[in-house]
Formats: C-alpha cells, structure tokens, sequence
C-alpha cells in the first residue's frame, strides 16, 4: 500500500533512450536495436522539466521537425517514455509498478497555432485534470497525461484500459473537430500498458 500512495503522489515512469524500434541501412542490416529497458525511472516533475528546458531535446526536436522522413527520424532521435508506469522491460508483461496517468494523444491538427491553442483547453479541462500536457514531436498535436484512480485498479491489464478508452472518447466528443476523419484527432491506435510516448521540446508545456 506505501508504494502504491508513493507511485500515485510522483507519477513515476520508465524512461527510454532512443530510437523505439531497429535502424536499419540501405540494405537492411540493423545499425541498432530498439530501446526495450528502461535508461531510469522519471518522476512527472523531471519529465517536464526535460521537456521544457534539455538543450540536447530541443536541437533534437529541431532535427527531427526538420527531416525529410518525419516518422523514420522521430523513431530513431527522440528519447521516450512509458506514461502509465514502471518497467522491467517495454512490454505488458514487464510492468513493475503503475503510475497513476495515462497518455491521450490528439494528432494532426492544421496548425502549431491550433496546438498551442489546445495544450491550453486540454490543461484547463477540469473533468480530465490533465497533469502535463505538451506539443507534440511534429508541432502539429498535443500530449496530456490524464491521471486515474489507483485505489479502483484491481487487474491493471484490464481496468486502466477503460479509463483510457473513456477519456479518449471525451476528448474525441469535446475538441475533435467533425471533419476530422479517422487520419487526425484523437489517437486511439493503442491502450496498451507499455504503450510509449515520445517526448519533445516545448517550452509551453504545462504541469499541474
């Protein structure tokens, strides 16, 4: 019970260098394998933090924004975690402790100024009470960590999977736009436990 109250009060997570998955060359001989154990653990306060102020992130926030293949360069630069908790390795199976908020992604927006404007409403929403939120890698999408009560978690790999699911179909009912069709808005790919999330500069991003 002590580490469950603990867990809740930091929102600790697992914290992975890049890249998610193998970098192969031109002839598919892997240059380096995906991130499957965790660098370190990461408090909610250090991820922010890193997010707002890691030169290192910033130059490649820029890089990555910059490249001519988008997604190949996101997977191979930019460092991530694994917002709902701590793992011995990046899979379900590999979960040691949970931390008390999940990822919602909103991808695809028309703007960075359509972002920004969303990282705002997201954060001041007060039925999500999201505890970061932040632009996402493309500049065009935003992240918000939106926590949920561990005392009701009983089988993890079934019970935070409907808090996803609900906050994601309120997102979807509240900010998505109608025209959004099933390539933007709300990413609801994924409500996997090991489920990883890139991290980025944004020097706006919000913590409460």
């Amino acid at each position: 019970m002590k580490l469950m109250v603990y867990i809740q009060m930091v929102n600790e997570m697992s914290f992975f260098l890049a890249p998610i998955a193998p970098v192969c060359d031109a002839q598919g001989r892997v240059l380096a394998k995906p991130s499957m154990v965790p660098a370190s653990a990461a408090t909610l306060n250090q991820v922010y933090r890193f997010i707002r102020s890691n030169e290192k992130l910033e130059l490649l926030t820029r890089k990555v924004r910059s490249a001519s293949d988008f997604g190949a360069a996101k997977k191979e630069l930019l460092p991530f975690v694994t917002p709902c908790g701590t793992f011995e390795v990046r899979k379900s199976s590999g979960l040691l402790a949970l931390s008390g908020v999940f990822p919602v992604d909103v991808d695809k927006l028309e703007s960075e100024e359509e972002a920004a404007d969303l990282r705002r409403r997201l954060f001041a929403d007060p039925y999500l009470n999201a505890r970061l939120v932040f632009v996402s890698p493309g500049g065009k999408g935003v992240k918000a960590f939106v926590p949920y009560p561990l005392e009701k978690i009983g089988n993890p790999a079934e019970d935070v999977p409907v808090f996803i699911r609900q906050a994601m179909e309120y997102v979807h009912l509240m900010y998505d736009r109608p025209d959004s069709g099933k390539t933007a808005g709300v990413d609801v790919s994924g409500k996997d436990l090991a489920r990883a999330c890139f991290l980025c500069h944004d020097a706006e991003a919000v913590l409460r």
